[in-house]
């Protein structure tokens, strides 16, 4: 089995920074695509930012030029470096890793985070 564990989520004032972790363990031969989403109420659930394994990224277009996303392959683990946040990004924010769990295994399953709840306040 694999697991996501996110960190990082809070309450923070309208300009304000937020870093997001999600890291992945259990069975996991390599991960492919890594990618941050999000889901505010009432509304479907939106691509943030997405990293491939070779590092290449892509941004929603509201995202871009504040937020960024790196990953780091030796500990299985994304982050999403969030700066001048606004009240329209409060959301709960979702990591996704396509995973490859053996060195056979010939197709990526796909692995989400429990959440994590990013407020944006004053």
């Amino acid at each position: 089995q694999v697991q996501l564990v996110e960190s990082g989520g809070g309450l923070v004032q309208p300009g304000g920074s937020l870093r997001l972790s999600c890291a992945a363990s259990g069975s996991i031969y390599r991960i492919n695509d890594m990618g941050w989403y999000r889901q505010a109420p009432g509304k479907q659930r939106d691509l943030v930012a997405a990293i491939t394994s070779s590092g290449s990224t892509n941004y929603a277009d509201s995202v871009k030029g504040r937020f960024t996303i790196s990953r780091d392959n030796a500990k299985n683990t994304v982050y999403l470096q969030m700066n001048s946040l606004q009240p329209e990004d409060t959301a709960v924010y979702y990591c996704n890793f396509n995973v490859q769990r053996t060195i056979s295994s010939t197709y990526y399953i796909p692995y989400w985070g429990q959440g994590t709840q990013v407020t944006v306040s004053s």
